[in-house]
């Protein structure tokens, strides 16, 4: 009986000696002065949990302001955005020392942050009170706000800077604003409860995912010209259409149809729908890698993400997770895929990489699992160098 006990308790040691021994070894090595973190928004926490992704430990629980939502970080500078929905302002989080350094009040119910490519500036949309604050990143002062339509959920800036995207839910609606006037330049009525936007690299359409009809929009951006941003096309997709997911080239757009438990594939060139595909139950966002050849899926109601091979227009593999999967991220060398799941509260590590033995029959294996906070919402990834080496850094 002794005997057994201690082969009982020998077994489980083992196995974690060797995971951790797996762990260390297939970290790559970095530099001294580089950083790269996960920033995780705690919706029920009231805090941001920060993620050192070069040893996938947390490093850090931020107090920000009530029921955080969205989080986007600057690419030109080392700050992260929260978006604080339930106290109606943005935490400012400095990268280096993981502080944070400011908070700039806008105004009702906001729930989403973004950056301008050049870093200086950012567009929240308030819900709750009908307009959008511009934020100027330099002086962290509100530097207009702006009226659109009603219950704005997002407001999305084109990669050349130039436009704004905005999706007024209560009105079916868009807005289009004008960064460099700093106005709205057109409203265009498009299908019932818009909620995503998704914006080409060249800046020339936007998509927005409508998901009480069913639909996703394609609207054609004219920047400069008052009269000719236009909706082209209303594309139908599954049902409850709730985010989109743009491949980086640009040639195609996702749908994640959470009610249909389906994503459709839109060609965005054509503004036509190539097909959709069963992915599993309620699916509900995606991320595609930077290579364009594989597409990760949260299912929230099956637990897992699906991995859906973009060239062979296949799932290829279910990777098991927490409970209610949702936001996702990819690491800088995109070889690990961060999976928030709201539902228990964590953080799920999935490691990509080609297997090496006979017991390793998948590119894919569970990492590891964080603890964060209570309803994780979403997830930004901000790689740098530092400016100083911190000791214990």
């Amino acid at each position: 009986m002794r005997k057994l006990l201690l082969i009982a308790v020998a077994v489980p040691l083992v196995l974690a000696a060797g995971w951790y021994y797996f762990h260390e070894r297939t970290l790559p090595a970095y530099g001294p002065l580089y950083r790269e973190y996960a920033y995780i928004s705690n919706g029920k926490s009231n805090t941001v949990t920060v993620v050192d992704l070069r040893s996938f430990r947390p490093v850090r629980t931020l107090q920000v302001g009530n029921e955080p939502t969205g989080v986007a970080a600057n690419p030109r500078r080392n700050e992260v955005y929260v978006v604080n929905s339930g106290s109606s302002n943005i935490s400012v989080i400095d990268a280096e020392q993981n502080k944070v350094v400011a908070t700039i009040g806008v105004y009702g119910r906001p729930f989403f942050i973004d950056v301008s490519p050049d870093g200086r500036r950012a567009y929240v949309a308030n819900s709750g009170s009908n307009n959008v604050s511009v934020i100027d990143l330099d002086r962290r002062m509100i530097a207009a706000t702006l009226h659109v339509g009603g219950s704005p959920g997002l407001a999305r800036v084109s990669p050349d800077g130039s436009t704004v995207v905005v999706s007024n839910r209560a009105d079916n609606s868009v807005s289009i604003i004008d960064a460099q006037r700093l106005a709205v330049r057109s409203a265009i009525n498009i299908c019932i409860h818009p909620e995503d936007i998704a914006i080409m690299p060249d800046s020339s359409k936007a998509f927005i995912s409508c998901s009480g009809s069913g639909q996703v929009a394609s609207i054609e951006l004219k920047k400069g010209d008052l009269a000719n941003d236009k909706l082209l096309a209303l594309l139908d997709v599954g049902k409850s259409p709730v985010s989109l997911a743009l491949k980086p080239d640009g040639g195609e757009l996702v749908a994640f149809n959470f009610d249909a438990g389906s994503i459709s594939m839109v060609e965005t060139t054509p503004n036509e729908v190539s097909g959709s595909y069963l992915v599993g139950s309620q699916p509900t966002r995606g991320v595609v890698s930077s290579d364009n050849s594989r597409l990760y899926i949260s299912n929230f109601g099956s637990n897992n993400i699906a991995v859906y091979d973009i060239d062979l227009g296949k799932i290829v593999a279910y990777l098991p997770v927490g409970t209610h999967p949702d936001a996702l991220a990819l690491s800088q060398n995109q070889n690990y895929l961060l999976v928030l799941d709201s539902g228990s509260g964590d953080l799920a590590v999935i490691q990509k990489r080609t297997p090496k033995k006979k017991f390793e029959p998948s590119e894919y294996s569970l990492l590891t699992i964080i603890p964060v906070g209570m309803q994780p919402n979403q997830i930004v990834v901000k790689s740098f160098l530092a400016t100083r080496l911190i000791e214990g850094r």
